[in-house]
């Protein structure tokens, strides 16, 4: 991942956020942006030419460094639950910078993105039991301590004491649904 300076023309007339691209090699079609205090980080593919580099960052910069969009109901409840699982489950070492609800997960339950803490949950789960919707959030949670499935990212898992219950349940509801959501990667973190 490298990191570029603004292109000409990205500066905007009035003083705005100082914007951060970073480019990555394994990043293939996706775009990305966050805050780092009054920093605009924009991820975007290597392979993107000037012109796309321009019209990305533009356009994430407006959605990120715009007026803040008020949260989806939930978000600021889910993101107290994070902190409690957090406290209670991982000694407080995971800390997310954001957590939410999204509507465009179709595929997965819930994911995670380390690189800068985002944690969004599909709004799918809002009609499922709070100890499923906890453990999933626990999972995703594990993921800002390790990002794998290995041994050591169950270890942290389990310390959830409904985990098999939950992966179960959620089991159930993906056969039932025949959605095809594999058993290791069923969050798809």
């Amino acid at each position: 991942m490298t990191s570029t300076p603004p292109l000409p023309g990205l500066e905007p007339e009035v003083a705005g956020p100082e914007v951060e691209v970073r480019r990555s090699a394994k990043r293939r079609r996706t775009v990305s942006a966050y805050r780092d205090g009054e920093r605009v980080i924009v991820l975007i593919p290597a392979r993107f030419t000037a012109a796309e580099e321009r019209e990305w960052v533009a356009r994430m910069v407006a959605r990120v460094a715009g007026p803040q969009r008020k949260r989806r109901n939930g978000d600021a409840e889910l993101a107290r639950r994070a902190g409690e699982l957090a406290g209670r489950y991982l000694g407080g070492q995971a800390r997310p910078v954001s957590v939410q609800w999204v509507s465009n997960m179709r595929t997965r339950w819930a994911s995670c993105t380390p690189a800068d803490r985002t944690i969004r949950l599909s709004r799918t789960l809002q009609g499922m039991p709070t100890w499923v919707q906890d453990y999933v959030l626990l999972h995703e949670l594990a993921h800002l301590l390790e990002s794998g499935h290995g041994p050591r990212f169950w270890q942290l898992v389990e310390r959830y004491p409904r985990t098999e219950r939950a992966r179960g349940y959620l089991d159930g509801v993906s056969a039932a649904a025949h959605l095809a959501i594999d058993d290791e990667d069923e969050l798809a973190s």
